[in-house]
């Protein structure tokens, strides 16, 4: 199937249509517990900038893409990127419509809307929860800065001063004891922090148990993908969303041992 076979419409969700879009949630069931959590995060962010935009593809009822993005002083990753739009996730449906060019529609979606802006940046990895580099260097991206497995991306449309990565891992050596910080930037992270309380019980464990509130305080977090850092003695055992069962073989491997 060819991309001009695909018939495309590219969808913008408001606090006035979130809910004719459930797919907007990350896929999370509207009847889920944390599905409103996150709609009324997004409300707020919505008055940030923050946009939201579903790729569909004609005869399908759920969305084959998804894209989200803010102005970089409001992104909520451990970057200073004022002056650009950030892309803070990119997904589109791989096994059914592989190199069919829909991630660089919703790519172009957020040039467009950063026309007057210094450029769009955005931070792959080869880990979960992001997307991998290929896609924003086949779209005219360009590797600035990396850290660990993870890439600083960025087009530039104007000269100005280049977006950078703040120091996480400087944060790091801060805590002490098990902490994790986390954003309902993530509604699955945000799921999460409910899901093990019955381990912290079970496990006689007391985390402390910080919510990143506010962008600012996301681009000084402990990692670089910001939303969750699962911290222990100042080392950093996991910064993406993980099962419970994930989470208590890492309490039984690196915590009670």
């Amino acid at each position: 199937m060819g991309l001009q076979k695909l018939e495309t419409t590219i969808f913008e969700v408001t606090t006035e249509n979130i809910s004719e879009h459930p797919q907007a949630i990350c896929f999370i069931n509207p009847k889920h517990e944390f599905y409103p959590k996150k709609v009324d995060w997004l409300k707020e962010q919505f008055k940030n900038g923050l946009k939201i935009k579903l790729l569909y593809i004609k005869g399908e009822k759920r969305p084959a893409g998804f894209i989200e993005y803010v102005p970089g002083e409001h992104c909520w990753r451990s970057v200073n990127a004022k002056g650009y739009m950030f892309i803070h996730c990119l997904w589109t449906n791989g096994k059914k419509y592989h190199h069919q060019g829909l991630g660089g529609l919703l790519i172009h979606e957020v040039e467009k809307d950063a026309k007057d802006m210094l450029g769009v940046a955005v931070i792959t990895s080869g880990n979960s929860f992001m997307s991998r580099n290929e896609i924003f260097l086949k779209n005219g991206y360009s590797q600035i800065a990396e850290s660990g497995t993870e890439q600083l991306m960025v087009k530039q449309f104007r000269d100005g001063p280049r977006p950078s990565i703040n120091n996480p891992e400087k944060e790091l050596k801060e805590y002490r004891g098990l902490t994790i910080v986390y954003s309902r930037q993530c509604p699955w992270v945000a799921r999460f922090i409910e899901e093990i309380k019955p381990i912290l019980v079970q496990e006689n464990l007391e985390p402390a148990i910080i919510e990143l509130t506010t962008p600012a305080q996301a681009q000084k977090a402990p990692s670089l993908y910001g939303v969750f850092n699962l911290i222990y003695d100042g080392k950093l055992l996991a910064d993406r969303y993980i099962s419970v069962t994930r989470f208590l073989n890492i309490v039984k491997k690196d915590i009670k041992n």
